[in-house]
């Protein structure tokens, strides 16, 4: 007889290929048994896998709902015919950035460019790259030294291996109690326990990780000063200060998330506490997602250990996007594709905060991303499902939640993808669906 976890294959299998949609309402558990051949108490440990693993949601009293599976969708100029509206990922391809972008792509198929850019590369690459990217990575008053500077495949890989780094298997690293979602799989990945850490309107609280380590020792913290993910808040220089004093006093090492910072100015905190910071970024959400490259900025005293974990984690950079991106931080075209986001990130947020007026909604301006909280009955998971219905993805906080306690009912939305009209048609659905008292509607 198949077990649970072969039967949540089967059905993850026909969600991914479209035979099951986001919102359909799988069977009562009875049911499902009596189809299947197998006992209630096994289809009852097959719905909690597919909740487990994102896939559904249950809601008491109103059966267990397929939800909203991210898609790796390109913005493009056109929207096509009846097709999702994806604020679910938070990248951002502009239609302009290609004709700035194609020249470096050409210049690097001449005989003597493309040799170079197909060999394999260390974690330090070579001394020109470690300038280009320091300089590039340079903002307010913070510059980091080009010997600071290591890479790695994308910016996923950087947090890792910073976090593999700091924290040995069985230790313990604080988060912030709301984080990026990939913190919790890398963290289960290499062997770490992750402690929530509490958030205010600024972010992390320094106070609370001074607690948290008292209580257990941590190895390291993970932290997103600026523009925080799902949030939007923006540490002021006050509170960064704050927790740079709280690093210092306990000798704990932040690894500071900074993939959004080329949306905003705020200097690091790398600069505050540059003994107790590893910086990790990405040209991902900078330039595009099919490129994948990562940079981490490491005090020169831990530089050796990060790159032995990049090498041995088989994190190691490939050349020809290194090549690529050297060139474009080189002559400016990532500056003004930078530029040109945050253009259309400071519309997206004009554009949210008016549609969505009577709603409570909080972000950063310069943010491609909007933190939404529910009126009642709604619930986020069920809210998500009742939006993926009507053809929009978007991600309840449950995704983005440390720990056993309750998900905030909010969800987050990432204006970045779709173009700005797409946003808009989208913002008014939701904020019908929202409004709206019989709830259940926008899920039957």
């Amino acid at each position: 007889m198949d077990n649970y976890q072969t039967i949540a294959d089967a059905i993850a299998a026909d969600i991914l290929e479209g035979r099951l949609r986001p919102g359909d309402r799988l069977p009562p558990q009875r049911e499902f048994a009596d189809r299947r051949g197998i006992a209630t108490s096994t289809a009852s440990r097959v719905y909690s896998e597919l909740i487990r693993r994102g896939l559904a949601v249950g809601e008491v009293g109103r059966g267990t709902y397929i939800r909203a599976v991210a898609k790796a969708l390109a913005a493009t100029s056109v929207e096509p015919p009846d097709a999702p509206v994806d604020l679910e990922l938070n990248y951002c391809v502009l239609p302009e950035q290609v004709a700035d972008m194609a020249p470096v792509l050409s210049a690097l198929t001449t005989h003597d460019a493309l040799a170079n850019a197909l060999r394999p590369v260390g974690a330090a690459a070579t001394p020109r790259a470690r300038e280009v990217t320091a300089e590039f990575l340079a903002r307010g008053g913070w510059r980091p030294e080009p010997a600071q500077v290591l890479f790695t495949g994308s910016g996923r890989q950087a947090i890792a291996a910073a976090m593999s780094a700091l924290a040995p298997v069985g230790a313990y690293v604080g988060v912030e109690a709301l984080t990026y979602p990939m913190v919790r799989g890398i963290a289960a990945r290499i062997g770490v326990h992750l402690v929530p850490l509490a958030l205010d309107d600024e972010g992390l609280r320094p106070d609370a990780v001074a607690r948290a380590h008292r209580a257990r020792p941590l190895s390291a913290i993970y932290v997103q000063p600026a523009l925080h993910n799902p949030l939007g808040t923006t540490m002021s220089p006050a509170r960064r200060s704050e927790l740079g004093a709280v690093l210092k006093k306990t000798g704990i090492v932040a690894i500071e998330d900074a993939v959004y910072s080329f949306l905003a100015d705020e200097e690091p905190l790398a600069l505050v506490a540059p003994d107790h910071t590893i910086l990790v970024d990405s040209i991902s959400k900078r330039i595009a997602p099919g490129l994948g490259l990562g940079f981490v900025v490491t005090p020169e005293r831990l530089a050796e250990k990060v790159a032995t974990t990049i090498r041995s984690a088989g994190s190691l950079a490939q050349g020809f996007p290194l090549a690529a991106a050297l060139r474009w931080m080189a002559d400016g075209s990532a500056a003004r594709i930078a530029l040109a986001k945050r253009k259309k990130a400071a519309r997206g947020h004009v554009l949210a905060c008016e549609i969505l007026q009577g709603l409570a909604v909080r972000g950063d301006p310069r943010a491609f991303h909007l933190w939404m909280e529910l009126p009642a009955p709604w619930r986020a998971d069920t809210f998500a499902v009742a939006a993926a219905r009507l053809g929009i993805a978007i991600t309840p906080a449950s995704a983005f939640t440390v720990g056993t306690g309750h998900a905030p009912n909010a969800v987050r939305l990432a204006l970045a993808s779709p173009p700005l009209d797409a946003v808009a048609r989208a913002l008014r659905k939701l904020a019908q669906l929202a409004m709206t008292s019989d709830y259940e509607a926008g899920v039957d």
